[in-house]
């Protein structure tokens, strides 16, 4: 190896270090703007969803709808009527027999068991 290439390997390496900072430092930033911009739509997007929704409410009959089904709310003349879920019902009309109780825990039957001892003895 002569020494001239020994001096340009050497300033070809200073330059290559000289340039990695800044080079490391320009893609954190172009990664940094490309996650705001993501965020930056999706931002735009939920603004776009609630002004979608906040049109909806301008229409009366969206608004009747709302009170109807959140709070149970009708017009005067009309009649309410809630269905009941009656799962116990609904399992005997389907053929379904309910699951049975699940067993009593270990410490009921310890505490019967000492309940039981107690009533012998007198």
């Amino acid at each position: 190896m002569s020494g001239r290439t020994a001096v340009i390997a050497l300033v070809l390496s200073a330059l290559a270090l000289s340039y990695a900072y800044p080079v490391r430092t320009y893609l954190e930033q172009r990664a940094e703007i490309d996650a705001l911009r993501d965020s930056q739509e999706a931002q735009s997007d939920r603004i776009d969803a609630l002004e979608t929704e906040r049109a909806r409410w301008d229409d009366p009959e969206y608004v009747k709808t709302q009170a109807r089904d959140r709070l149970l709310l009708v017009e005067p003349g009309s009649e309410l009527i809630i269905i009941i879920d009656d799962p116990e019902g609904a399992a005997a009309d389907a053929g379904i027999e309910p699951e049975p109780p699940p067993p009593a825990p270990w410490y009921d039957d310890l505490w019967d068991t000492f309940n039981e001892a107690d009533q012998i003895g007198q």
